[in-house]
């Protein structure tokens, strides 16, 4: 087990603002008449398995489907209690992250349940191919949180935040803490 950090999202208390991690990625907030609903496609079942572990802790009841593709999906019951979230992150129509945002721990931590991957020595967040007017601004939002990332994709169909270095590598491993113990996980955390 690896040292925690005093902000660690292992130590950190759940909370609804969490969630912001998976709008980070490629997660999507939607209002309906009782509320609003997040949810997020992903690419294995053990990140659906560990997100609804995740976003269980923050007092929500989450269902774990399939998406018309085929793919795992989590989402979120239809709650008021989401409606904040929703309008920091919406523009009309439109995601995009809210000015001044910095990444807690814990949102951190769902950002790499929902899209974090090991390339080589360093590790990559993938951001939303359809928010491409946020990625330079979860970039900085990330630098926020200590750690500097470059943007790297953004010409293609898998923009991401990679990660690098063993002092920022050491910094994301302090906020998000261990890997959940689901099968698939530790393969794809980050490592120094």
């Amino acid at each position: 087990m690896s040292q925690l950090s005093f902000f660690s999202a292992e130590t950190d208390e759940p909370s609804l603002d969490d969630l912001a991690g998976l709008l980070a990625a490629s997660g999507q907030s939607v209002t309906f008449a009782g509320g609003v609903r997040v949810s997020v496609v992903v690419d294995s079942q053990w990140r659906a398995e560990a997100l609804a572990t995740e976003i269980t802790e923050t007092g929500l009841t989450v269902h774990v489907g399939v998406s018309d593709e085929g793919s795992p999906l989590v989402r979120t019951e239809s709650t008021s209690r989401l409606r904040d979230l929703h309008q920091r992150w919406t523009r009309g129509a439109i995601k995009t992250m809210p000015a001044g945002w910095v990444p807690s721990p814990r949102s951190l931590r769902m950002w790499v349940l929902a899209a974090g991957d090991r390339e080589a020595d360093r590790y990559l967040l993938a951001l939303d191919p359809h928010a491409v007017d946020s990625h330079a601004l979860l970039a900085t939002a990330v630098m926020r949180a200590g750690i500097a990332p470059t943007l790297v994709g953004t010409r293609g169909h898998h923009p991401a935040l990679r990660i690098a270095g063993k002092r920022r590598l050491t910094r994301l491993l302090e906020s998000i803490g261990d890997p959940p113990s689901v099968p698939g996980a530790a393969e794809h955390w980050p490592t120094l």
